[in-house]
């Protein structure tokens, strides 16, 4: 009976020790994901510092997106080899990754386009639209339960990003540029969705943005008239802006949100992108001397406050439990005795 006792008690401890462990990975995975989602909002945030260099010398949106394509296609390519992956595709793997490329291209296609028609910090702005189309798809299409916490995040950085942007009196926002990020929004809410809701979810992830940069590089060679109506820099420190471009928001940010998609899911990603236009706000502090404001330094409070919630989770729920129970409810019937005694 003892040497039995003593069995159960070991098969226990090691039931025990076992589950503790896989509690700490599924932790470290989550970690994981949210810093690599706030990486690819950061980096993609990056977008009009090196773009609107390249418009004021004339270049036109699909020279400097088919570039930013090319660029990184090869630098994803040595990335793949050096880690000795190979490039193999299976037959069901290449419509969906065809479908991703082209989505993704188009995102970017109609966000720089934009620019044109609206201030980037503007277009920015509205582009963050794009975490309540993941909510609204996931709930509607893959049945998603949406939590009052994540209704919270959206709302909270919405406000703060509202808040980062400080209009001109009167000023009204061009329709076409509205519309332009709007399908840019929707465009890059269905990839989030898609990557993480077909086939490719098992692609790795160095593979899987090499082919959708690659299929959706195809979308900016034909409408460069296969290449013939490209843009070509003339001054030799430009090409540091594409090359940049092809670095920071393509390849580290798609090869981060494809990851983060995979750790914690499409909703979280999308709100971790909230994290976008307070990059843009501290290279505008930064670089461009731009000053730091009562409303702008609110917007970004709540802002972090919403991605601190998100990246929480669950917990918050059982903190706010555990403080309530610091504050127990006095006893009804004990007031009541008391004011008649009165």
């Amino acid at each position: 009976m003892k040497r039995d006792h003593e069995f159960k008690q070991g098969h226990n401890l090691n039931r025990d020790i076992i589950l503790y462990l896989r509690q700490i990975s599924i932790m470290n995975i989550k970690a994981k994901g949210y810093m690599l989602g706030a990486i690819a909002a950061a980096t993609y945030g990056m977008n009009p510092l090196f773009a609107l260099p390249l418009y004021k010398v004339g270049m036109d949106p699909d020279s400097v997106l088919f570039f930013r394509y090319l660029f990184a296609i090869p630098i994803l390519g040595i990335m793949i080899k050096a880690r000795g992956r190979n490039f193999k595709l299976h037959r069901k793997e290449i419509f969906p990754l065809i479908i991703m490329g082209l989505l993704v291209a188009l995102s970017s296609l109609t966000l720089f386009q934009s620019y044109n028609y609206m201030d980037a910090g503007i277009a920015s702005t509205l582009l963050f639209v794009y975490p309540i189309m993941v909510a609204l798809i996931m709930a509607v299409g893959f049945k998603e339960r949406i939590t009052f916490q994540t209704i919270l995040c959206i709302l909270l950085a919405l406000g703060g990003i509202a808040l980062l942007y400080e209009g001109k009196d009167g000023a009204t926002l061009s329709l076409t540029g509205t519309m332009l990020v709007m399908v840019s929004a929707l465009s890059y809410a269905i990839y989030i969705v898609g990557v993480n809701q077909s086939t490719l979810k098992d692609i790795a992830t160095l593979k899987l943005t090499f082919y959708v940069l690659l299929f959706g590089l195809t979308l900016f060679f034909v409408r460069t008239d296969f290449g013939q109506s490209l843009y070509i820099l003339d001054k030799w420190y430009l090409w540091g802006n594409l090359l940049a471009l092809a670095i920071f928001p393509t390849a580290i940010s798609f090869l981060c949100t494809t990851k983060a998609i995979q750790y914690i899911g499409s909703t979280p990603t999308a709100i971790l992108g909230a994290l976008e236009p307070v990059t843009a706000l501290l290279f505008g502090i930064t670089i461009f001397g731009e000053m730091l404001t009562p409303r702008l330094g609110c917007g970004v409070v709540m802002i972090i406050l919403a991605v601190t919630f998100i990246i929480a989770g669950s917990n918050i729920t059982t903190y706010l439990v555990r403080f309530r129970k610091l504050f127990p409810k006095l006893p009804i019937r004990g007031k009541k005795t008391r004011l008649n005694q009165k």
